[in-house]
């Protein structure tokens, strides 16, 4: 029997305890309407063993070639063994050809996973489904097994760490960087072994969100080690503007987006965009552009879905609100177009 609801009704925290104290296998899929994504968290006797969000399912693989865990190639042969019947685990085929080490994958998994979970448990919009069974082992991509109450301990524990780093850390588009050359040298660093890596990483360009990314580290642990650094005069914080503050906020997010798209940059723009929307899913003009962005890539039912979300935001300023008119006719014009290209799949 399946247990589902909305998440305005039954709080996801709640969800993760009730499998946890249930010792429940199966899958629970998480949808967001406003967010336009999905996230998919399996279970086995109530502990994680599996999280993703979005599309892809097997986002451990592009993770490890992004951070150059492992190459494009060693990846494209596991996933080829896979595909001519090899069954075993993405994860064990890497090891087992010396992709990489079996610590090493089981920490980055355990870290995509982590990020999965603590970005649902944010979650207060959407609609939740679990249904029982063993999980997929399509999507067991490592044999990793995280205790769910230590994930909703973690959770609440970064909760707090959040609201205590803030005022330094406002978002993750604040860029770190060295202090003066000339300013006063302190007594001797005795920094830990994170630390010294997000030192060595501070070039004063990247923000701590692409760093996070390029380290292979959680954001939160490489924003918390970034605020240590700065109350320690290691680092100068540049926030540069915080998201929703009167420092023109949203249109400050949005420019570099609205700059790909004048130049045609459509990806480049859908990934600007896409961070805006996990800071602000609410947030009408970036949810507009994101389908443009996907209707040029060719993504026309996905665009027409997030046109069809941006049409029923209750947030648009009149300069928006004018443009409904359009955009309904582009999402009309995207559905017909999916449907025709369907037809030739049939």
């Amino acid at each position: 029997m399946a247990l589902e609801g909305p998440l305005k009704e039954f709080h996801i925290q709640d969800v993760f305890q009730l499998l946890d104290l249930g010792r429940k296998s199966g899958v629970l899929r998480v949808t967001s309407e406003l967010r336009q994504t999905a996230g998919t968290v399996s279970f086995e006797r109530g502990g994680v063993v599996a999280a993703t969000l979005g599309r892809d399912p097997q986002p451990i693989g592009a993770r490890l070639v992004r951070q150059g865990r492992i190459s494009g190639d060693e990846l494209g042969r596991a996933l080829a063994l896979q595909h001519s019947g090899d069954s075993r685990r993405l994860g064990d085929i890497l090891v087992s050809s010396g992709a990489i080490a079996r610590r090493e994958l089981d920490r980055q998994l355990k870290a995509q996973i982590e990020e999965a979970i603590f970005e649902l448990l944010g979650w207060s919009e959407g609609y939740f489904r679990f249904e029982d069974g063993a999980p997929c082992e399509g999507v067991v991509e490592a044999p990793v097994r995280i205790p769910t109450e230590g994930l909703l301990m973690e959770a609440a524990r970064r909760s707090d760490e959040w609201s205590r780093i803030e005022a330094k850390v406002p978002h993750l588009r604040v860029v770190p960087r060295l202090p003066p050359a000339d300013a006063a040298a302190g007594d001797r660093l005795d920094l830990t072994p994170l630390e010294w890596e997000v030192l060595a990483a501070v070039d004063g360009v990247r923000d701590l969100h692409v760093l996070a990314a390029e380290l292979g580290r959680s954001e939160f642990d490489v924003a918390r080690t970034a605020y240590t650094l700065s109350a320690a005069g290691v680092i100068v914080l540049d926030s540069g503007g915080s998201p929703g503050k009167d420092n023109g906020g949203p249109q400050v997010l949005l420019e570099p987006a609205r700059q790909a798209l004048a130049q045609g940059e459509y990806e480049k723009a859908a990934n600007v965009l896409q961070e805006v929307l996990r800071s602000d899913p609410l947030m009408p003009e970036a949810r507009r552009l994101f389908g443009v962005c996907q209707a040029a890539l060719g993504r026309f039912r996905s665009a027409a879905e997030t046109w069809k979300a941006w049409s029923r935001l209750g947030t648009h300023t009149s300069a928006e609100e004018a443009l409904l008119p359009a955009v309904d006719r582009l999402r009309q014009a995207a559905e017909r177009l999916a449907e025709e290209l369907e037809s030739y799949r049939d």
